[in-house]
């Protein structure tokens, strides 16, 4: 069976005609410039190297070398037989945290938007994992269930906001919790939990979540995000500072003291959130380090390219119309 890897470059060959229609127009354009020289057949005489034909064998060569170069490029493919890859790779889970407090702008744009950043930079180094989504804020939900399929994750992230989440808070202890059933329960290791979050509001019971967790074989790396300075909180509907009951501007901090407990406690790092492509580079890289479990084997067809032999041929039409000489007037000779 054949194929092209990029049919879309097929579309180039809408250009023949537009090419022939200009030769076309350029053919009139000579004819009319030698009428107006003198009678067509004595004109053509005074030609030298004038072959009738010529310029329409010399165009087509080029029009056809056009044509096998587009060809080429789109690169014809012949399936040469089925091959069965070996799959391996680890669980990964993502816990993002979805609460209020992840729309503070002392990282820009936002927390969350940085969160959405890192996450979408990390689906495009994983390779053969599959990944889950927990977003959390006062409850913990699962969003995306353990898959490889990294275009849903992608999906879905586009459309994590903190009203997915009716009721507010940071409770990590119960993302932890449902990550926990949401991995195998018949293994031991090949589990990775990823916690997104500014760690705000102290959680008595994530610490040990995370013990029980890595006692289960998960480990748990965290991510903090935002600043340990941190910034006032705007009302995202007024657009106003929020104030607490006092009447005093809330300011929202990263804790990461709590985030460095829970990765001690899961046996994982811990990371600021500065440079996203960087953080996601360090993640996967302790991922692809742990150990691997096999996923089953991928079958799928290999195939033979061919876009040497038309760019090859369109290489030799072209020197051969390079070659093909001319035609010029005939000049006198001075006595």
């Amino acid at each position: 069976m054949f194929r092209f890897q990029h049919i879309d470059h097929l579309y180039f060959l809408a250009l023949l005609p537009v090419l022939a229609i200009l030769f076309a127009g350029m053919l009139v354009w000579r004819k009319n410039k030698l009428r107006k020289l003198g009678e067509q057949r004595l004109v053509s005489a005074q030609l030298l190297g004038f072959i009738p034909g010529r310029p329409m064998l010399r165009f087509m060569m080029v029009l056809v070398a056009f044509a096998l170069l587009v060809i080429g490029w789109a690169n014809l493919q012949k399936a040469s037989g089925p091959e069965e890859i070996q799959r391996k790779g680890v669980d990964v889970i993502v816990a993002l945290d979805v609460s209020k407090s992840m729309l503070a702008k002392d990282i820009q744009p936002d927390r969350l938007s940085r969160a959405r950043q890192l996450v979408m930079s990390m689906m495009d180094k994983l390779k053969n994992d599959r990944v889950g989504l927990v977003v959390f804020a006062g409850r913990a939900y699962l969003q995306v269930p353990l898959t490889i399929d990294y275009s849903a994750m992608k999906m879905m992230l586009q459309n994590v906001k903190p009203d997915l989440v009716p009721t507010q808070g940071t409770v990590i202890s119960e993302a932890i919790e449902l990550a926990q059933q949401s991995f195998s329960q018949n293994e031991k290791k090949y589990k990775t939990l990823l916690i997104i979050s500014d760690g705000e509001d102290h959680d008595e019971r994530a610490e040990s979540e995370a013990r029980a967790a890595a006692s289960a074989g998960i480990i748990i790396h965290t991510i903090g995000i935002g600043s340990p300075e941190g910034t006032t909180l705007f009302d995202p509907e007024t657009n106003a500072v929020k104030l607490d009951e006092q009447g005093n501007p809330v300011v929202s901090r990263l804790n990461e003291q709590e985030l460095k407990e829970i990765a001690a406690a899961g046996n994982g790092t811990y990371s600021l959130l500065r440079n996203a492509d960087a953080v996601a580079g360090k993640l996967v890289n302790e991922i692809d380090g742990m150990e691997q479990k096999s996923l089953g084997a991928v079958v799928y067809s290999s195939y033979s390219s061919y876009f040497q032999y038309f760019l090859g041929i369109a290489l030799a039409l072209l020197v051969a119309e390079w070659m093909l000489p001319g035609s010029k007037l005939k000049t006198k000779k001075k006595s």
